[in-house]
């Protein structure tokens, strides 16, 4: 898996056993159903273009990343969406490509360390949780 700042180029590889919890959870379709003053039904339905969620969780044992990796996505999750910046291109291992801003509605990044104590060096592995919206 690979994160890509569309704004800078920089790839960043991801674990590829991160996994995409809410990938079936979401749907294009939208639909508001109420009633008019006469009594009768109206749906008003449409087609979402944008904002699927994706949310890469990493089991306890596995998909773990350093220190490092999780300060680049710290500092990728502090640029504010606008033009090419704060857009990303997340690459899965099978081939799937989204266009994505982190999800700050939500907390971005969770990180945590492995090992249960502060981690100091850049080396130190991290648990990882990543929120973002598909946006194109």
């Amino acid at each position: 898996m690979q994160l890509r700042n569309l704004d800078t180029v920089e790839a960043l590889p991801l674990p590829d056993d991160l996994l995409w919890i809410d990938e079936h959870a979401w749907s294009p379709a939208l639909a508001h159903a109420s009633y008019l003053i006469t009594g009768a039904l109206l749906i008003q339905s449409a087609m979402r273009k944008a904002g699927r969620p994706i949310t890469l969780v990493g089991a306890p044992d596995m998909a773990w990343v350093t220190r490092a990796v999780v300060e680049r996505l710290r500092a990728w999750a502090a640029i504010p969406p606008g033009g090419n910046a704060g857009r990303f291109e997340l690459t899965f291992a099978d081939g799937r490509v989204f266009t994505v801003a982190f999800r700050h509605a939500d907390t971005a990044i969770e990180a945590e360390p492995v090992l249960g104590i502060p981690a100091r060096s850049g080396n130190d592995f991290y648990r990882l949780t990543l929120r973002f919206l598909e946006i194109a």
